[in-house]
């Protein structure tokens, strides 16, 4: 039997929205003109999704910009807290969602190792034994010795690419980052996830590109509004 790794239980997201919210001379005018006066609605991103990973699987997130793609993959992450439903992940989960995520901008890319490894669990020496071999995949050389508030976002896709590899996780999150970057890295990055795929890691991947998620994933979620539309294999 398959070992599940992530499950998702109808997941909703609701965010409050503020119109006309302004400072004292808007609060002064609200109470006579109800024109100035703070509008608030709930706005639905994600409702009701539901869905299973186990150990080697593979889902890609399609749909159109603002379907819900990100924010689904953040609730996973557990970067946000669902408005309701229920989410159980077993193991490790590095998201790959926002370049940058996780970094500190005055420290440098060494001490930004250390800081997201240890994000994720890691021990100081864990981290130790694995420091060369992120720092060469990255391929950032001396830049690791420099403050990533200087890097691009190509330099920070390296960065964070190579720590959320070598932690070594059981569901790799991939929010469209490898769009950043030079061709090579690229072809780095996907033979990487091939082979981590091959030893058993589940993946989320969101991507526009219907070759991408054939290329990568089993399957398919497509959002629309937040809602699942559809879901089945390539």
């Amino acid at each position: 039997m398959s070992t599940v790794v992530i499950k998702a239980e109808n997941l909703t997201k609701q965010f409050v929205l503020r119109h006309n919210r302004g400072g004292l001379k808007q609060k002064f005018l609200s109470l006579f003109d109800v024109r100035h006066r703070e509008r608030v609605e709930d706005f639905t991103a994600v409702r009701d999704v539901s869905f299973t990973l186990c150990k080697g699987e593979s889902l890609a997130l399609v749909g159109h910009n603002g379907s819900g793609k990100s924010t689904l993959l953040q609730l996973v992450s557990r970067i946000l807290v669902p408005t309701s439903g229920r989410l159980t992940t077993v193991g490790r989960v590095a998201p790959l969602i926002e370049i940058g995520v996780g970094f500190h901008p005055e420290l440098t890319g060494e001490e930004n190792i250390y800081l997201n490894a240890s994000l994720f669990g890691l021990s100081n020496k864990e981290i130790r034994s694995r420091f060369n071999e992120i720092v060469d995949f990255s391929g950032l050389g001396d830049f690791i010795d420099t403050p990533v508030k200087n890097y691009s976002s190509g330099m920070y896709m390296r960065l964070g690419f190579s720590v959320a590899v070598h932690v070594e996780p059981q569901t790799l999150l991939a929010d469209e980052v490898l769009a950043v970057g030079d061709e090579a890295f690229k072809r780095k990055c996907h033979e990487r996830i091939r082979g981590m795929q091959e030893d058993g890691m589940a993946l989320i991947l969101v991507t526009h590109a219907v070759e991408e998620g054939k290329e990568f994933c089993q399957r398919y979620l497509t959002l629309e509004r937040g809602q699942m539309i559809e879901h089945g294999h390539y």
